[in-house]
């Protein structure tokens, strides 16, 4: 895997399988937070949800940190996932 940074935008090329059947494509990774009060999944297939509904093409979703929040006695209130998710750029 290769990882070309530049102004707060990452892009990852990835040879899979699939390459063959997506020619020349281009896809736009973002990075997003969700939370769930039940689990670490619950929280990590929050993101994915909300993100499906105004983007298209979602095609990969790569979780890269979990976390919890934590209230002052130290009790877990929320599993919060951070997800790399990628979708196929049609800029103009």
């Amino acid at each position: 895997m290769l990882d070309f940074t530049t102004a707060g935008s990452t892009c990852f090329l990835l040879h899979t399988e699939q390459e063959d059947d997506m020619p020349d494509s281009v896809y736009k990774v973002i990075e997003l937070i969700g939370t769930s009060n039940d689990s670490w999944e619950k929280a990590a297939a929050n993101a994915v949800e909300q993100a499906a509904k105004s983007l298209r093409d979602l095609r990969i979703a790569e979780v890269v940190k979990l976390d919890m929040q934590l209230d002052a006695k130290g009790k877990v209130e929320a599993y919060r996932a951070k997800l790399n998710v990628s979708f196929k750029f049609e800029g103009s």
